[in-house]
């Protein structure tokens, strides 16, 4: 049984015009990787939409709905970023793109701050027989979700799950030894006012704190003493009691902001200094 002659050349036609296409897809996605590049992330989420519209076959739609969840990441709409990962984990055609899409998901957690999500999101990846060789990958996002929520203990923990990762580790464990004690603070202040303020470094608000009590008990004091129990009272209830209660409640206050300091200082070296990969 002969072939016509016209099956051949249509089949020559069809495979021609297809790999045509693939070279402009392939153009295509240079081009709006390129422009991502280039810092141009408009122009390059338009260009990858485009792609997804006319790549009929898929070749280049997982790719270009990961470089559109990087270009609205970078423009930090987080939630357009999470749905096109999204959408490119549903276009993985493996494993390993299964994984990229997912830890791109995540990275945008850890941006929005989302830490629970994130968690949850890295402890399904670590229950997953399919990423058992993955594990310290899944580590070093877990620690730096950890950073992001200030868990500087917990961070430093994930990383030293990992060999390469001491120098995170270091940091994380030094933050965690520079933070004052909030309860710490609380609690010495209910018994000396103004050790709070001192023991953050705060010395002339805590000298000034114990100053004013000192006063406002002699006061107060003086006026019982003196028999005058309606001006003991009020001094008591709205002259020493008032700065008793300030006195603890700046304790917590200076607490907070000079942890609030620390946790700043290493996550602006992190952003500014560190090398390795980040969020």
């Amino acid at each position: 049984m002969k072939i016509p002659i016209a099956f051949f050349l249509s089949l020559i036609v069809f495979s021609t015009a297809n790999l045509f296409a693939q070279n402009e897809f392939a153009k295509e996605f240079i081009f709006a990787t390129k422009l991502y590049n280039e810092e141009n992330y408009y122009d390059a989420v338009t260009e990858c939409k485009r792609l997804v519209f006319f790549d009929s076959d898929s070749q280049y739609v997982f790719k270009a709905y990961i470089l559109m969840g990087k270009s609205y990441k970078m423009g930090g709409k987080f939630s357009d970023a999470i749905l096109n990962f999204t959408n490119a984990e549903l276009n993985a055609k493996t494993s390993g793109e299964v994984f990229e899409s997912k830890i791109e998901i995540i990275r945008a957690n850890i941006l929005r701050r989302t830490t629970d999500r994130a968690l949850q999101l890295l402890d399904d990846l670590d229950k997953n027989g399919n990423f058992s060789s993955r594990t310290d990958e899944i580590n070093y996002w877990r620690g730096w979700t950890y950073i992001f929520a200030e868990r500087w203990k917990e961070a430093a923990s994930s990383f030293s799950k990992i060999d390469s990762c001491e120098q995170l580790q270091q940091l994380c464990m030094q933050v965690e030894k520079d933070k004052y004690s909030v309860t710490f603070a609380n609690l010495i202040s209910h018994f000396i006012p103004g050790a709070g303020q001192i023991y953050t470094g705060n010395y002339v608000s805590g000298f000034l704190s114990l100053g004013w009590n000192i006063l406002a008990g002699y006061v107060t004091i003086n006026s019982f003493a003196a028999d005058r129990i309606f001006d003991g009272l009020v001094e008591l209830n709205f002259f020493w009691l008032r700065f008793y209660n300030g006195n603890i409640q700046n304790a917590q206050k200076f607490a907070l902001y000079e942890n609030q300091k620390i946790s700043n200082k290493a996550l602006n070296y992190l952003q500014f200094q560190y090398n390795g990969t980040k969020p």
